[in-house]
């Protein structure tokens, strides 16, 4: 590894739809950290979820970019759908080391995926590879304890308000013919209503 010159934190997930929750998210993850930037990483394939996104591949990457579009700070990246494939994050870390040796990573989950973490694919090389960033609403408990002693260094916790907001509430209130406005970006609305996604 080289000199760091920059910190940036990455938001995996699958983005069916991306909301205002992810965005928010980010931002109290950057905070917490000092971040320079957020790559927000849709999955090909994400290895934790039994169903299937809704939205195509390409429909989740042009959702995603439309919602970050002039914040410099938030970037869209197609890594792990040019990968194909299931979405491992290790496998991930690794390329991104190896072709970025002057950054250090950061993964960005929710705090009730951090006592899940011992479950993850190769968790042990992970965790002294790169720094998870668990972000956590108010009322949500911080399950640091359930991890091992030497792991929780590498954890670090970021609070983000409480926002009910979900991508399968959005998946549902489309169905329903319910509004969504103001959960998710305008320029993700427009592009949900032209492709007639959800419904």
């Amino acid at each position: 590894m080289g000199q760091v010159k920059r910190h940036v934190g990455i938001m995996g997930g699958t983005f069916d739809p991306i909301h205002i929750g992810h965005l928010i998210a980010a931002e109290a993850a950057m905070e917490c950290a000092e971040l320079d930037e957020v790559w927000f990483m849709p999955a090909h394939v994400p290895p934790h979820k039994s169903r299937q996104p809704e939205a195509s591949a390409h429909q989740r990457m042009e959702m995603t970019a439309l919602a970050l579009a002039g914040e410099e700070r938030f970037q869209a990246s197609a890594w792990e759908m040019e990968q194909g494939g299931v979405s491992y994050t290790l496998h991930t870390v690794q390329a991104l080391q190896e072709q970025f040796p002057d950054t250090q990573w950061y993964w960005i989950i929710g705090a009730d995926m951090v006592a899940y973490l011992p479950q993850w694919h190769g968790i042990e090389e992970l965790i002294a590879r790169i720094r998870f960033i668990g972000v956590r609403r108010p009322g949500t408990p911080w399950p640091i304890e359930a991890l091992p002693y030497e792991w929780r260094h590498r954890i670090l916790e970021a609070d983000m308000p409480k926002l009910d907001i979900s991508s399968t509430d959005i998946r549902n209130r489309v169905k329903e013919r319910r509004s969504i406005r103001y959960f998710v970006p305008d320029s993700v609305l427009n592009y949900i209503q032209r492709w007639e996604l959800y419904e």
